[in-house]
Parts: C-alpha cells; structure tokens; sequence
C-alpha cells in the first residue's frame, strides 16, 4: 500500500479553549493538529438484495437463492465467509397501481436483506460488483474506502498533533522571552477519518435503495462513492494543551 503522510504545522496564535480552566499563573495554550493520507487497500460494499414475489414464502426462497450464489461466488474476490455480513429477513407487502387508470394489482410480498462485503483486495471492486449485477443483485447502497492499517495510522497522528503541539509551544515561548513548563492540561483530543473521493470518478450504475415506502418495481441511480486510483482516506488528530511557562523576572 502507497502511504502519502501530510502533517499540517499550522501555527496558531494563543487559543483560548473553550470550557476548560486555565491556571493562574503564566502559561500558553496551543492546539497541535496532524493529518495522514492513505490510499485504501480494501472496501466493503453494501447491497440491498430483495425479491418481490406472490407470496413471503416465494419472496424469501427467491432471496435466499441470490444470497446464496453470492455467497458461493465470492471466494474468486479474495473474500472469506467472515468477510460477509447478511441481516436479518425484511418483509413488505405492495398494491400496486397499474398503467391504466384504476388497475390494482394483487398484493406482492417484498423480502429485503442487507449484505456487506469486505474486499480485501481493492483492485477486485469492480470484478465483484460486474459478479453481483451477473447473478441480479444490482441494488447497490455505498462503497466504502477503507484501510487495513486505520489504527497504526490513527497512533501515528495522535503522536504527530502532540510533536505538533509541542513545536508550536516552544516557538511562541521561545519568540516573547520564556521557555515552556510543566503540561498543566490536555484536553479535547479528537481523532477523524473522512474519505476523500474524487467528484470526477466513474460511478457504477445500480438500482436505488429501498424504503419502506418506496417501489421496488422502478427507478435506476448511481451509488454515491466509487473507490478508484484517486481515491485517498484523511486520518487527522488534533490535541489543546496548556503549558506553565518559565519566564525570568
């Protein structure tokens, strides 16, 4: 996996934290803040698999035989059984309005199940999805970007935002005369991991997502995330730390 790694050194002038005490003697507050970024290695990918039959009991074995070619299928993407979410069962009933005017059909029994899939190599996403369509389990929810080494990255920014914070302390004391002290506080801690795609991507052409007052009978959109060679994952840390400050009188 390619490893991109920005550590943003932001020089912040004096902070004042909000709802946080501050000691009475001379001191300094900063906020040290890093970012890594990461191209993703893996991604799961949600599904909304239904089937709309005469009755809840042709409705769900119709579900269970597309759940089940996926399942015998995924093995060729790298993706083991314990890779693979499936819900529990779902159920609806439609009347549904014909073409002409005043035609009700009978009522049709929706069965609805959600699987995500973890692809743990990301250059098979779009070999996988191509599968799912083949075997007509077209109803796509997200992709997901993500990163096998989320936590070691995360580790790795929380210590980047204190060398941060620390830096930023000594350069402001150093500037009006003092040297930094003892830590009095650190407070307000907050690590994120955003995607960060790109608007041009190519999108994957799926059936919209279900609700329960949708049609499952029309509507085609796109799924909202792609995962491609642009496509990278923000992990970021940010950290507020109060200094005692050494001055000479």
């Amino acid at each position: 996996m390619n490893l991109i790694t920005f550590i943003f050194l932001i020089l912040f002038p004096a902070i004042a934290f909000a709802n946080s005490s501050l000691p009475a003697n001379r001191h300094i507050a900063v906020q040290g803040y890093a970012e890594i970024l990461v191209e993703p290695d893996l991604a799961q990918v949600t599904f909304e698999v239904m089937s709309t039959q005469d009755t809840l009991l042709e409705a769900k074995r119709d579900l269970d035989t597309q759940v089940n070619l996926l399942l015998e299928g995924v093995d060729k993407y790298g993706v083991e059984l314990d890779d693979v979410f499936v819900s529990g069962l779902k159920s609806n009933v439609y009347n549904i309005i014909g073409t002409e005017a005043g035609t009700v059909s009978d009522d049709k029994y929706l069965a609805l199940k959600t699987v995500k899939v973890t692809i743990n190599d990301i250059k098979k996403i779009d070999g996988f999805i191509e599968f799912a369509q083949s075997i007509k389990i077209n109803n796509g929810i997200a992709i997901e970007s993500l990163s096998s080494k989320v936590k070691l990255l995360e580790s790795q920014a929380t210590q980047a935002a204190v060398d941060d914070a620390i830096a930023k302390g000594n350069l402001l004391a150093k500037a009006f005369g003092a040297k930094l002290g003892k830590i009095y506080s650190i407070s307000s801690k907050s690590n994120q991991v955003n995607y960060c795609g790109n608007e041009d991507d190519e999108k994957h052409p799926v059936s919209s997502s279900y609700t329960s007052n949708s049609n499952p009978f029309e509507h085609e959109h796109y799924i909202d995330k792609t995962i491609s060679a642009d496509s990278i994952i923000s992990i970021s840390s940010s950290i507020n730390v109060v200094f005692d400050l050494e001055v000479e009188d």
